[in-house]
């Protein structure tokens, strides 16, 4: 489990870049303005969209949450990354989002989905045109999956 971002740890600069390698694999752009790979790390965490991604396991669990996603979700990090991802979503939507994996796993990426999800105090919000992407590693091998989104609406 890695340890919440900041200065002492370069705002998990590796992961970071990891997410905008593979977001630009996929569709051509990255996360990472052009600026130095800390400072881009430092800036995502605190971005004005969500930014979020999973690991491997088999229930895979969020490894990566920034401040943004944090607070819709109603989660402190220490908490977000032991959460299975399954579980930011209702049970009554569980085969949409495992249709939405799915449409992930099959194209590298999607940039137009839309559903509901809870928070950890059961509030809902509706998630607009979020981009969901594939992770690959410098072996070109998966590594977990990336969500980004900027409009949501509480329920």
């Amino acid at each position: 489990m890695m340890h919440e971002p900041c200065e002492a740890n370069d705002w998990h600069v590796a992961h970071v870049e990891l997410l905008s390698q593979s977001l630009l694999h996929w569709t051509g752009c990255g996360l990472i303005e052009e600026c130095d790979a800390v400072t881009a790390a430092r800036q995502l965490y605190f971005a004005p969209f969500a930014l979020l991604s999973h690991g491997t396991e088999v229930d895979p669990v969020i490894n990566y949450a920034n401040k943004t996603a944090q607070e819709l979700f109603e989660m402190e990090w220490s908490a977000f990354v032991q959460l299975p991802s399954r579980l930011s979503a209702q049970a009554v939507v569980q085969s949409e989002r495992d249709a939405l994996l799915k449409r992930v796993t099959e194209h590298g990426f999607i940039d137009d989905y839309t559903g509901v999800r809870v928070s950890s105090t059961g509030r809902l919000f509706c998630i607009d045109h979020a981009t969901v992407w594939n992770l690959l590693n410098t072996q070109g091998e998966y590594d977990g999956q990336a969500a980004m989104f900027s409009i949501w609406q509480h329920l």
